[in-house]
């Protein structure tokens, strides 16, 4: 594996571990078999199951439309895809929302059906006694604050959060209120650098970022937006480490001439 010695299976203790140790956690989605077999050989730390596959994949404009079959199709191929890293479902919007029984049953729906190691849910206290309830059914969850896409409609904008204060005091409650139920990390998205840092600093859990600044235990990026793959979505905190986008063009312009002009396939190409 690309830059890691240690190929044991990632577990929420590792993370825990790392984070004590001062070691970053790296983390970034997948939805299919094949790319996750990639990410998951390079060495990653986690990979998240994102209900951005609403997006990426099937080219809605928000999070919302996913269904809970759909984040369990996506989860089943990137866990078989998977030997190391530690495999993190979102539950979709409105599959926890309604009350702690609903969200208990589907949770351990996707546990059962994915295989996936753990779940993540958008929310603070508004949510906490889901929380509490699918941690008692012994599934690890991860929480999530800030920018929080499933309520993008009640927010209006994608915009940085937290930048005032009253906004900010809730998110480090919140924040404290899932180290104390007992989730085993926090996801912050899209918040203040040293906001970020402070939640940081005072949790025991590890907290992993996404445009929340360097100060986080870890990161996240959502893989097609760090391929370059589409170059429609640009925000500040993007940084695009390759432009597939570009090669694969280039790459399937290249196949369309060959076919069109007959040169694929050669001899050596036919049986």
């Amino acid at each position: 594996m690309y830059l890691v010695e240690d190929k044991r299976k990632v577990t929420t203790h590792r993370l825990f571990q790392m984070k004590q140790e001062g070691k970053k956690i790296a983390m970034l989605t997948a939805y299919d078999y094949t790319t996750a077999q990639i990410v998951d050989a390079a060495g990653m730390d986690i990979i998240l199951v994102g209900d951005s596959a609403s997006n990426v994949m099937a080219g809605n404009m928000t999070t919302l439309p996913i269904t809970l079959d759909q984040m369990i199709y996506h989860a089943k191929a990137v866990v078989r895809a998977t030997q190391r890293a530690l495999v993190v479902c979102d539950m979709p919007f409105g599959t926890y929302q309604v009350n702690p029984t609903e969200g208990v049953t589907n949770a351990i729906r996707i546990m059962k059906e994915s295989h996936c190691d753990a779940l993540k849910l958008e929310g603070g206290v508004e949510i906490i006694d889901t929380v509490k309830k699918i941690l008692d059914a012994g599934i690890p969850v991860c929480g999530h604050l800030g920018l929080t896409p499933q309520s993008i409609n009640k927010f209006g904008t994608y915009t940085v959060r937290a930048r005032e204060k009253a906004e900010a005091d809730k998110l480090v409650s919140d924040a404290h209120a899932l180290e104390e139920a007992g989730c085993f990390a926090v996801v912050l998205e899209k918040i203040p650098a040293l906001l970020a840092e402070q939640v940081t600093k005072e949790l025991k859990i590890p907290v992993i970022g996404i445009g929340a600044g360097g100060g986080c235990d870890g990161q996240v990026l959502v893989v097609a937006d760090m391929l370059g793959m589409s170059k429609d979505f640009s925000p500040k905190f993007l940084r695009r480490y390759a432009d597939l986008n570009s090669i694969m063009l280039e790459a399937i312009g290249n196949y369309i001439t060959d076919v069109k002009s007959g040169d694929f396939p050669n001899e050596n190409e036919q049986y």
